[in-house]
């Protein structure tokens, strides 16, 4: 099995038994370099949201990812844990449904704007 696959079922299975919500994987390989996988769920509270991206920070610590880090500390409605290929997104469900990462990173995009 892939690694990143792997890690990527890790971080879902762990997101699941920790309660998350509306949990989307998607992969991002020939549409972005920042990462070949883009997990987003949802929490039920400021509190679940900050437990679910420690939690998820400490997954990616135990299987090698070394360098990872939350992003949005200080947020109560989002939180990104950066795992170099697989990026987390937690939010709260009304700032999850304004942003709406589902569907600007599953439509296809051109290879002319992905290029930063």
């Amino acid at each position: 099995m892939d690694k990143i696959f792997d890690l990527k079922k890790i971080i879902i299975n762990t997101l699941d038994s920790n309660k998350a919500l509306d949990i989307v994987s998607i992969n991002l390989e020939n549409k972005s370099s920042m990462a070949d996988h883009l997990i987003i769920a949802s929490g039920t509270s400021s509190r679940h949201i900050q437990a679910l991206s420690e939690i998820v920070l400490e997954k990616f610590k135990t299987n090698g990812i070394s360098n990872c880090k939350i992003e949005g500390i200080n947020s109560n409605d989002w939180k990104l844990i950066d795992g170099i290929d697989v990026v987390v997104h937690i939010f709260n469900p009304e700032k999850r449904k304004f942003y709406d990462l589902e569907k600007m990173w599953s439509e296809l995009i051109p290879k002319e704007k992905i290029l930063i």
